[in-house]
């Protein structure tokens, strides 16, 4: 991307809980490479939201690179991987709430 973007790129990253961890110039050119570790629940819209955001001058190739737990009790609502597990139960259309183990459970 240009260095007159990179700015757009870090505020993108940010909104989604993006990392950057590498930015290098390409030699000869204004342009530069711009690594970062963005969650995978985080990536959905992604392509859209940076190219908007730089006006088509940016554009990303994405490849997994590892896991990563997030912090907090993922039936607790108020920490950060409740949220992630009730955003991701609203985008399923299933309930907010995860269902109790008995629910699941053969009855006889």
């Amino acid at each position: 991307c240009p260095d007159s973007v990179i700015g757009s790129i870090y505020s993108v990253l940010n909104r989604r809980r993006g990392h950057i961890f590498e930015e290098c110039p390409l030699a000869g050119t204004s342009m530069f490479v711009v690594k970062a570790y963005l969650p995978v629940n985080e990536s959905f819209g992604f392509t859209g939201d940076l190219r908007g955001s730089t006006g088509g001058q940016a554009f990303p190739q994405c490849v997994f690179d590892h896991w990563q737990l997030l912090p907090g009790d993922p039936l607790d609502s108020k920490s950060m991987a409740g949220s992630v597990v009730v955003e991701t139960r609203k985008r399923k259309g299933l309930a907010e709430i995860v269902p109790s183990l008995d629910k699941y459970l053969d009855k006889l």
